[in-house]
Formats: C-alpha cells, structure tokens, sequence
C-alpha cells in the first residue's frame, strides 16, 4: 500500500514517544525508535516545497514494516521528527516550516509510486524543542 498515513487519533502513542525518544545513529546507521525497530535513513529531500513552505522530508527504510502498524509507526515517526530530524534543521537555511517523516518498508525513490510498499508518512510542525503532529 502506498502513502498511507498513521492515524492521527493515537496521543497516547505521542505522549510515549515524547517520553522515549529515539536513539542516535549506531556507527551502521541504525536508528532505534520506541517500538524496538531499527530504522535507518534512506535521505533527506529539501528541494521541494510543502504548502507550508520549506519543507523537509526525512525518509526511513522500515524492512518488515506492515500496514497494521500505523499507531507504532506514528509514534516512531513524532520520536523521529524529536530526537533525529529537528535537531539536524536547526540554522539550516531556509528553516523548515515543515518536516514530513516517512517510513518505508522497501526503498521507493522520492515521488515514485509503489502501491505494493507499505509506507506511512507524518507532517510535523517545528514548535521549539519539538515537532507538533499536523494533520495533512
């Protein structure tokens, strides 16, 4: 399945991840995140333009990633966006308005279509410190 977005209902799934956390690359890229999956980053897409502006989309290889995980993916994305993604905007010019994380069981290139990968992606707002789910 393509494109398919966490639902956003889960704030107790937020609140956990807000308290978690991800870890910090491992020397082989991996990023651990709340769930116990070890992700690792496929880019980071700054040319194009969100509708709120500059955008960036950081984009996460997720092997095994299945569409029955949207609420732990959720979380493992808001975790992304906190600990992985902000911190590497901050003084990048021009600051993002938005930063999109996604999940990817296989790699898609950037735009592609791949209805027969399961992908999940988020639209966070940098609000300081943290990133503030925003629904699409």
């Amino acid at each position: 399945m393509t494109h398919t977005r966490a639902p956003g209902f889960a704030m107790t799934f937020l609140a956990l991840a807000l308290v978690s956390g991800c870890k910090d690359e491992a020397t082989d890229g991996r990023i651990a995140v709340p769930s116990g999956r070890e992700v690792t980053l496929i880019d980071v897409v700054t040319n194009a333009p969100g509708p709120a502006g500059a955008t960036a989309r950081f984009r996460f290889l997720a092997p095994g990633l299945a569409e029955s995980e949207a609420e732990t993916a959720l979380v493992d994305m808001q975790a992304l966006c906190d600990g992985y993604a902000l911190p590497r905007t901050r003084g990048t010019v021009p600051e993002p308005q938005q930063i999109v994380i996604s999940l990817s069981a296989e790699v898609v290139p950037f735009g592609q279509a791949a209805p027969d990968v399961v992908q999940f992606f988020e639209a966070f707002k940098p609000q300081g410190a943290t990133c503030q789910w925003e629904q699409f």
